[in-house]
């Protein structure tokens, strides 16, 4: 594999794009700094495939990164792999508006044939390759310049080796065609809505404290409040006010901007200061929560009780022989919440549908519905239909007859 200087100059990121939209993936990753700003700074693109890789430096005065964006989130016909994808596609949406697609996660992937619930690159890298990366330049300052020529090798290994990984793990899912089971993991890694800092949904990453209307409300407001003063200041949005700060304040608002200097989180600067007053604004303007905005209550069924929640300690039971059996990240099969919820009684769940149903869900139905009993044999617990069972069992002595 031919490995580029670092690109500098807008002629050769051009010239390495217009080879890289000949091929039929290309390996991308990127570092970048976020630690003080709201918006994180790229530092470096690396990309690559079978046959090259380059690291880019979008610092570099002047340089014209067009042809790369366009590259990541135009071209139809080059799918673009990362690992652990979620910020490097936050990046590349934040300066385009758009997401990489098509679009490829080898640590999404690697739930789909292995018991792997988060691998990290490096584990990746030596699972496959038997290689043990280099971390000490991880923690390092990337905006900083000049980068060591340390700190460039690192990088470019993030793409260099996913490059021959991807191929190996790709051939592994269509040999056991569980493929078709991550179309709908990347489709939703690649949903643009994933990425939008619109101040409007801000309070929906927020747990509320309560279901009542005007709490809802004022939450609303003050999370779209906070996300206006980060995004204008450009520093995190915690910098402003910690999520609990936020709810407990819509759960009790102050009444007058004195009485901020008594809330946990906040300092007595806030008591005279203009955020502080700015705030105060925005509490005393805020409306109860339209009804059509309120948030669907999950999906619980009956209270579990006692007997419920052995039902639900059986469901994720099975789900550990399952991902054990078939070798699969039980994450991908389904959650916590969701098997509490089948045993109490909600049959609307993702497990009970499509590949999830055929591979797990119809047996965690007859589980509930006493179907399905477990049995251990040669040490190993497995499960076993109630309706197998009695067709094995030898018939009961005839009596004899006169």
């Amino acid at each position: 594999m031919k490995i580029h200087p670092l690109i500098t100059k807008s002629d050769e990121l051009a010239d390495l794009c217009e080879r890289l939209a000949k091929s039929d993936f290309v390996c991308v990753d990127t570092e970048f700094m976020r630690e003080n700003t709201y918006y994180p700074l790229l530092c470096l693109v690396q990309v690559g495939n079978e046959e090259e890789a380059a690291a880019i430096d979008p610092l570099a005065p002047g340089i014209d990164l067009t042809p790369l964006l366009d590259l990541l989130t135009d071209n139809e016909d080059v799918l673009k792999v990362f690992h652990a994808a979620g910020q490097d596609v936050e990046i590349i949406y934040n300066l385009t508006g758009k997401t990489p697609h098509p679009i490829f996660d080898t640590q999404i992937a690697m739930m789909a044939v292995s018991q792997s619930e988060q691998i990290g690159y490096a584990n990746l890298v030596e699972t496959w390759m038997g290689k043990t990366i280099d971390k000490g330049a991880r923690f390092t300052d990337w905006s900083r310049r000049p980068l060591t020529e340390r700190q460039i090798e690192y990088a470019i290994g993030d793409v260099t080796y996913l490059a021959q990984i991807f191929p190996k793990l790709l051939k592994k899912l269509m040999r056991t065609g569980r493929g078709m089971w991550l179309d709908a993991e990347m489709e939703k890694l690649a949903d643009p809505a994933n990425y939008a800092n619109d101040p409007g949904t801000a309070w929906e990453r927020i747990r509320p404290p309560s279901r009542n209307r005007e709490v809802l409300g004022r939450l609303k407001a003050l999370a779209a409040w906070r996300e206006r003063e980060a995004q204008d200041k450009d520093i995190p949005r915690g910098r402003i006010m910690r999520d609990e700060t936020l709810a407990d304040l819509a759960g009790h608002p102050a009444k007058k901007q004195e009485d901020l200097a008594k809330v946990r989180g906040l300092s007595q600067a806030w008591k005279d200061n203009d955020i502080g007053r700015r705030l105060m604004k925005v509490l005393q303007n805020a409306e109860p929560l339209p009804a059509d905005e309120m948030p669907d209550r999950p999906k619980r069924g009956a209270p579990l009780g006692k007997e419920g929640a052995l039902v639900a300690d059986l469901l994720k039971l099975l789900l550990k022989i399952r991902s054990r059996e078939i070798d699969i990240a039980s994450r991908l099969l389904t959650r916590s919440d969701e098997l509490e919820a089948l045993a109490a009684g909600v049959r609307d769940l993702p497990v009970l549908e499509g590949w999830r149903r055929e591979v797990f869900g119809r047996d965690a139905l007859d589980l509930v519905e006493g179907k399905l009993a477990f049995a251990v044999e040669k040490g190993r617990l497995k499960m076993t239909h109630i309706d197998d069972v009695a067709a094995d069992e030898p018939a009961p002595p005839q009596a004899p007859t006169d």
